[in-house]
């Protein structure tokens, strides 16, 4: 076996940057809009975000801290998520600046917030998938010894789903055509997918 590196997280890496984001990559945006009980939008990426079950569709991201977005989710019991693509990677940016309570990071990032059809929380128009959701879990993380963490995972059933019919063909979504954005390590590492990387498996029980 290759020599390894070993560390302990509970004593530190020891290296310049946390390799736990680099490993567990990429990772797709959690690129979510919500809406507090008093109508002000918020819109804010997330880099810890999948998607966690097929029927009912349930998707979900971690807040590091209580954040703007999970007391909006709390109070309203609905998000939206919208893709990242490569042409919109700037402007999500621009909606983790740490504005004032309240400002509008639609507006901010020049984005147009459109109405859901299911939720009351905006859709970003310029995004070629949005999904609606409602609240299913709000859940605070612990520890392995059962202590409390500062950070909470949201997790919400998907009631309606829009995309942009440029991205079907014959009816099948294509995810490479999309050029979505991807987290990676390190404080500013991103990646987008193309058709040339693609490979193909079938499972062993389908073939």
């Amino acid at each position: 076996m290759s020599k390894r590196y070993y560390y302990e997280p509970a004593a530190g890496h020891g290296l310049p940057h946390d390799p736990l984001n680099a490993i567990i990559g990429p990772r797709p945006i959690g690129w979510i809009a919500s809406r507090s009980q008093q109508g002000a939008r918020n819109l804010a990426p997330y880099s810890f975000f999948n998607c966690f079950n097929y029927r009912p569709p349930i998707i979900g991201f971690a807040s590091s801290g209580w954040k703007d977005s999970v007391q909006n989710i709390l109070e309203t019991k609905e998000f939206v998520w919208n893709l990242t693509t490569r042409e919109l990677a700037e402007r999500m940016n621009e909606t983790s600046a740490s504005l004032p309570h309240g400002e509008d990071e639609f507006l901010h990032a020049g984005l147009t917030a459109v109405a859901g059809r299911k939720v009351k929380a905006s859709l970003v128009a310029e995004s070629p998938v949005n999904f609606e959701c409602r609240l299913s879990q709000c859940i605070q993380l612990t520890a392995a010894d059962g202590s409390a963490i500062n950070s909470w995972l949201v997790l919400g059933e998907v009631v309606a789903v829009h995309i942009d019919e440029s991205l079907l063909k014959e009816g099948v979504y294509q995810t490479a055509l999309a050029k979505p954005v991807l987290r990676a390590g390190g404080p500013s590492a991103y990646y987008t997918i193309d058709e040339e990387q693609r490979f193909d498996l079938i499972r062993p029980d389908a073939r």
